[in-house]
């Protein structure tokens, strides 16, 4: 039996020119290595061959066999038996031998489709015979390569080449056995960094044998990790070409072809989700007619091209828009309906086309009603208690529902999502304690606040103050962002520790021979109803239930949220799961709570089921009261522009790659009308909400996982820019009023602020404030080398960080503040934020470093 020269170990040398018996590092018995016919006259090795003898190592009993080793040192210099035998050795101590491989990097320019005929022409003949292996269920690299070929053998047919010697030309020549050559894309990532696309390669190999080019290509029904830089692969493609072609058929440039092509991460994900040749080729044809047109090759190069980010998510999308929208009346309003207007239908048709689009539509619609109509209740709840029931839950359900139908119908962006927010209930919570002061109508005061709150907002977006946004940085929306966060953790840890505190208690008369009493049947047992002492018995376990329902919730929701990066089932089992973490979580905790714990009735929040619309009586409030509104309309509505803008950026983020442009000036002026029909009503107020419109950006993109040392992050590729998830969840918070105050009152008060921790929670991820703060107790050597804080030294990182910290402890100072006139200055305080950043901390960090810590992609 013929076998490959194994490594051998323990081998020595005798007396002789021969080597003693050893092992090898399989543990197979070597015996017997010989020289014969090495020196000439001058003493000089020559050609010889070295006799080796193996033993098989499945077969005890098998006899010795011997292999030639043929020694091609003809040049005559120098080399003896034992530099030749040793180089094959290994130490005693059993360390292999090692490959010494040279890698080096070199930057290739993408094809122009319209300057280089020769590309076309690649990408034509392969459609004309496509090598095509679509859902190859392979694992290994090797395994991989031989189905193509032999797929790629097949179908040329007519050509005469060996299935072994073409194998070889694909890898290196020693026991690693890698792809000795490939073309791979690269990326520029946050902060000027790079990182390599991980979902496709492309192996160049030649041939003397081969007559012309030939490529094939692979689309792996799972993603197979084939090593570092390539974890998540998708789609291989192979180029095999003649050795002596042309420069323009060589192998690097027909794989060059290619590699433009599937450079682009929308036309990859297409070629991923193909399920039939005809659709591959599709996709492959049209990108390549796009590619060839005159105006792809005279469009502008991006920012990303460059290498530059752009500081601000404030992007409009057409390039004529060359004047000024600040301070012209109405200009940028009517530019944002034009330019929004041509997609109006597209909105719509794009909820219902195209590969798992309804399933993505039905997962994000539940999501968003259950994401909407639980703090609403929630926010229902706080705000009934905090003006004694004149705003309740059934006011802001119908709040709720009106805005979001309202501005999925005409909104510009239709990704952001509406809400009423924790510090709007703040702010009705002191607008009521003025109007007790005061002794004024409550309903009326509101109103007033509210119409001269959608005067100043009509005012900023007819004049363009928008337009200031644009100074708005990463750093902004990352501070206001953990501020969200830090507001719902602070509402549901207060209410976890305000239940924990206050135990309840029970009389021992309402206990009588009751089994839903603890002490209940002792009671029975030794005393008669007369003799029951008139005392009562409280117990924490009702706020241990309440903590452990709360923590439930949110653990159950963030472990399947996070079940997508888990490598458990498949990708599409685990997307799924991680649409409907939030559902799960709510549904599995509310059946716990009402069947599993005791006394949940005291968890239920109380509805009357009945409402009715009835105008706020302005007609009571004096000049004074008017201009007393007035002045909190105008804080009002400092809250409102920068929460409205501050969402709006995060859901237009460059990284997000929406298509259809932004509508800022457009967005304001809707939310100015809604709130102005609202407030009319006495109906609570709603504007853009975080992290829910990021998080409907997300549920409705397709994304792309890279993994980087075990860790797993994603890059969204497309996303679904459709209104209907926005009107058909809120559509179904209007019926949820059907459900009051059955079944809706059977979701525990704790399961709400679980909810609240659960949004806390995963709104901290991609925060790159947090996970600087994380950075003081991680190792350095866990990031990336091409990491974005790789380019900035560590002490004017944390010193931004600290600087950061340092604004959001400000503004918590203010926003939590026990005293609810200080919270009133918090909107005043978060316009701050922008002169800070570009004021005071370019005093203290140059601009290189906050280019690489406070850019966008």
């Amino acid at each position: 039996m013929e076998r490959p020269f194994s490594h051998p170990t323990g081998i020595e040398k005798d007396g002789g020119n021969n080597y003693t018996t050893g092992r090898t590092m399989d543990g197979c018995d070597i015996a017997n290595i010989g020289e014969r016919d090495l020196n000439n006259s001058q003493g000089n090795v020559t050609p010889a061959i070295e006799m080796l003898s193996f033993k098989d190592c499945d077969d005890d009993e098998s006899e010795m066999e011997t292999v030639e080793i043929i020694n091609l040192n003809s040049s005559g210099q120098g080399l003896d038996i034992e530099t030749v035998v040793e180089s094959y050795l290994v130490e005693e101590d059993g360390v292999p031998d090692t490959s010494l491989m040279l890698s080096s990097h070199q930057k290739l320019p993408s094809k122009n489709f319209c300057a280089e005929i020769r590309a076309a022409k690649d990408v034509e003949t392969f459609l004309e015979r496509p090598t095509l292996l679509l859902g190859l269920h392979e694992t290994s690299l090797q395994g991989i390569i031989d189905a193509m070929l032999k797929k790629l053998i097949t179908v040329i047919g007519g050509e005469d080449i060996d299935f072994e010697e073409a194998r070889l030309s694909f890898f290196t020549h020693d026991s690693v056995h890698c792809l000795a050559k490939i073309i791979q894309g690269t990326e520029i990532s946050e902060g000027g960094g790079w990182e390599e696309t991980q979902n496709w390669l492309i192996a160049l190999g030649e041939l003397p044998s081969v007559q012309q080019s030939h490529v094939a290509f692979a689309q792996l029904r799972h993603p197979v990790n084939l090593g570092r830089t390539l974890e998540e692969t998708h789609l291989v493609v192979l180029v095999l070409a003649p050795s002596k072609a042309k420069s323009t058929k060589n192998s690097l440039e027909t794989g060059r072809t290619f590699a433009t092509l599937l450079s682009d991460i929308e036309t990859r994900q297409l070629l991923i989700e193909a399920e039939t040749e005809e659709e591959f080729k599709k996709v492959l044809s049209v990108h390549k007619e796009t590619l060839s047109s005159r105006s792809w090759s005279k469009r502008k190069p991006t920012r990303r091209q460059f290498g530059l980010h752009p500081k601000s998510s404030f992007i409009h999308q057409r390039d004529d828009e060359k004047r000024s929208e600040l301070f012209s009346f109405g200009r940028g309003v009517i530019r944002d309906f034009r330019r929004r207007w041509p997609h109006y239908l597209s909105d719509f048709k794009d909820g219902i086309r195209g590969h798992r689009t309804i399933p993505k539509v039905i997962s994000t619609t539940l999501f968003l009603y259950f994401a909407c109509i639980l703090p609403s209740i929630a926010f229902g709840v706080l705000n009934g208690r905090n003006t004694k029931g004149q705003i309740d839950v059934q006011k802001v359900i119908i709040s709720q529902s009106v805005g979001g139908i309202l501005f999925a119908l005409f909104g510009g962006q239709p990704l952001i999502v509406l809400l009423t927010t924790a510090p709007l209930a703040l702010y009705i919570k002191v607008i009521y304690n003025i109007a007790v002061d005061f002794d004024l109508d409550f309903f009326a005061l509101y109103s007033c606040t509210g119409l001269w709150n959608s005067f100043f907002l009509f005012v900023y977006s007819t004049f363009g103050l928008s337009q200031i946004m644009k100074w708005s940085t990463r750093s902004t929306e990352e501070i206001f962002a953990l501020f969200i966060s830090l507001a719902f953790t602070v509402d549901a840890i207060s209410s976890i520790i305000k239940e924990y505190s206050n135990p309840h208690c029970t009389s021992l008369s309402s206990c009588w021979n009751s089994s839903s009493c603890v002490v209940g049947q002792a009671i029975a047992d030794n005393f008669t109803h007369d003799q029951v002492p008139d005392v009562s018995v409280c117990s924490r376990e009702g706020g241990l239930s309440y903590a452990v329902i709360s923590l439930g919730t949110v653990w159950i929701g963030v472990a399947l949220y996070n079940f997508r990066k888990s490598p458990f089932l498949d990708a599409g089992k685990r997307e799924a799961l991680a649409d409907y973490a939030l559902v799960v979580a709510v549904l599995v905790m509310s059946f716990i709570a009402s069947y599993f714990v005791r006394d949940i009735d005291n968890y239920k929040f109380e509805s009357s089921g009945t409402f009715s619309f009835t105008v706020a009586p302005l007609h009571k409030l004096t000049w004074g009261a008017v201009f007393a509104g007035l002045g909190l309309g105008f804080s009002l509505s400092l809250l409102f522009f920068m929460d409205q803008n501050i969402s709006s950026a995060m859901v237009n983020n460059p990284g997000n790659r929406l298509k259809k442009g932004s509508a800022y000036h457009w967005d304001l002026l809707v939310v100015a009308v809604v709130n102005g029909f609202l407030s009319i009503f006495g109906l609570p107020w709603v504007h853009a909400a975080l992290p829910h419109s990021p998080f409907h950006v997300r549920a409705l993109a397709d994304v792309e996982e890279r993994v980087d040392r075990g860790h797993v992050f994603e890059i969204i590729v497309k996303v679904r820019e459709t209104r209907l998830t926005g009107f058909l969840s809120s559509s179904l918070i209007a019926l949820s009023l059907l459900m009051l105050p059955i079944p809706l009152t059977l979701i525990p008060t704790p399961v709400l602020d679980g909810l609240f921790l659960f949004m806390a929670v995963t709104s901290l991820y991609g925060n790159q404030m947090f996970e600087r703060a994380l950075l003081l107790v991680t190792e350095q050597a866990a990031y990336p080398p091409n990491h974005y804080i790789r380019h900035v030294p560590q002490r004017k990182m944390h010193l931004y960080t600290a600087l950061q910290f340092l604004q959001l402890g400000v503004l918590c100072g203010f926003g939590f503040a026990p005293l609810p006139y200080l919270k009133m200055v918090f909107p005043v305080l978060l316009m701050f934020i922008l002169p800070i950043r570009h004021l005071l901390v370019p005093k203290l960090i140059s601009s290189e470093y906050l280019e690489a810590l406070d850019a966008h992609l």
